[in-house]
């Protein structure tokens, strides 16, 4: 019996900047194409906002107070029958500090 194996691997980045995760998503699928794999993405994922209240005066003013937001972006990256070249490629490439990145096998 033919067994089909699938091999894929799913790249996903977080950042609270937008245009860090465009170049690095940039640089990533570059790399892939290099080494000739299978590439779907990137998919951008719905934006996260969290939103803080907080009051700007503890003791008098309850009613004054300040909203702020942090948003997270999100992208994933697909990788179709990647070769050992292409782990040797995404493992030595540079990704600038601020993106957390999920590698899934």
């Amino acid at each position: 019996m033919d067994q089909i194996i699938h091999n894929k691997v799913r790249i996903k980045l977080k950042t609270y900047e937008n245009e860090l995760l465009t170049i690095s998503c940039n640089n990533i699928i570059n790399t892939i194409n290099a080494t000739e794999a299978k590439i779907f993405g990137p998919i951008s994922m719905p934006t996260r906002r969290k939103i803080y209240c907080v009051l700007r005066s503890p003791h008098v003013d309850k009613d004054s107070r300040e909203h702020f937001e942090i948003r997270i972006y999100t992208k994933i990256i697909d990788v179709y029958k990647p070769s050992s070249k292409t782990v040797d490629a995404l493992m030595k490439l540079n990704i600038p500090s601020g993106i957390d990145i999920e590698v899934k096998i």
